[in-house]
C-alpha cells in the first residue's frame, strides 16, 4: 500500500511539474520585433550597406539584438531607403541592448570612420511590433529560391482591429496559402505604443511581384474570401480598414547580407 501510494504522489509530483513548465512556457512573453527604416543620405546608400554587412549586425548580436531581415524596396529606390527588423527579448531589453551598442567603442570608431565625410543617415523611423496569436514562428532563414517580400500596413477603422485580426485568424491567411502566397509573420503595434489600437504589419513572400499580382487577382475573387469579407463587414458595421491609406503594400527584396531572404 505504501509502495501504490509514493508511486501516486510521484506521479501527481511529475504531472504538477510538466504542468507548470507548459504553463510556464504559455505565458512566455513573445519576443518584440521592431522596424526600423532608414533614410539614406544621397549618394551614401551603398556606404550604408557596408557598415551594416561589416560592422552593425555583427554588433546588434553582441548586445543581444536578433537580425531578422534587411531589406530595399523592389525596382526603384529614390529615397535611398533600407528597411530593416530587429528582435529582442523585450521592449526594456531592447532599449538596454541598445544603449550598450551605442557605447560601444568598436560602433563608436566605426562611426567616425564611415563618416568622415558626412553622416549616412539623413532620417530613420521606427516602430514596435509584437507577434499577433495567429502569426506563423517567424522563421529566419533564406529559401531556395529567390523570392521577394511584400510589407502589407493596414489601418483599421476605429474599433475595428479586433474584428480585423479576426478575420485574417479565420480566413485571410489559409486563402492567402491557397493562392499561392506565404505568410511569413503577422504582427500589431507593441501595446503602449502609438496606432496599437489600429495597425496590422504583415509580410508575405512570393516569387514576383508578377506572381504576387495573379495571387491577389484569384484570391479577390473566391467566393470564400467574398464570404468572408461580406460577414465581417456586417458584423463591425463597415469597412474594416480606413477608405484612404488604410491599406499599404510595398515590394522588398533582401539585401546580401539579410538573414531572412
Amino acid at each position: 500500500m505504501r509502495r501504490m501510494l509514493s508511486r501516486a504522489v510521484l506521479i501527481a509530483a511529475a504531472t504538477a511539474t510538466i504542468t507548470a513548465l507548459t504553463t510556464a512556457q504559455d505565458t512566455k512573453p513573445a519576443m518584440v520585433y521592431e522596424m526600423r527604416v532608414y533614410y539614406a543620405t544621397p549618394g551614401k546608400l551603398e556606404a550604408l550597406h557596408a557598415r551594416f554587412r561589416d560592422h552593425t549586425t555583427r554588433l546588434f548580436e553582441k548586445h543581444g539584438l536578433t537580425n531578422v531581415g534587411y531589406f530595399v524596396p523592389v525596382g526603384d529606390n529614390p529615397e535611398n531607403k533600407l528597411v530593416y527588423f530587429i528582435a529582442a527579448p523585450s521592449k526594456e531589453a531592447r532599449d538596454q541592448a541598445f544603449k550598450n551598442f551605442a557605447a560601444d567603442p568598436a560602433w563608436k570608431k566605426v562611426v567616425a570612420e564611415s563618416e568622415k565625410d558626412g553622416p549616412l543617415v539623413s532620417k530613420i523611423t521606427s516602430r514596435f511590433l509584437t507577434p499577433t496569436d495567429y502569426s506563423p514562428p517567424l522563421k529566419i532563414e533564406k529559401s531556395r529560391e529567390e523570392r521577394v517580400f511584400e510589407l502589407r500596413t493596414y489601418t483599421a477603422t476605429k474599433g475595428n482591429l479586433g474584428h480585423l485580426n479576426d478575420r485574417f485568424k479565420n480566413h485571410t491567411l489559409k486563402l492567402f496559402e491557397k493562392h499561392g502566397m506565404t505568410n511569413i509573420v503577422y504582427w500589431n503595434v507593441l501595446k503602449g505604443q502609438k496606432d496599437d489600437d489600429r495597425m496590422l504589419i504583415y509580410l508575405l513572400a512570393h516569387k514576383s511581384p508578377e506572381a504576387a499580382a495573379k495571387s491577389f487577382a484569384a484570391f479577390r475573387q473566391d467566393p470564400a474570401w467574398l464570404a468572408a469579407r461580406q460577414a465581417s463587414e456586417e458584423k463591425a458595421g463597415g469597412s474594416l480598414t480606413e477608405p484612404q491609406g488604410g491599406v499599404v503594400s510595398e515590394f522588398l527584396k533582401p539585401t546580401d547580407y539579410s538573414p531572412l531572404k
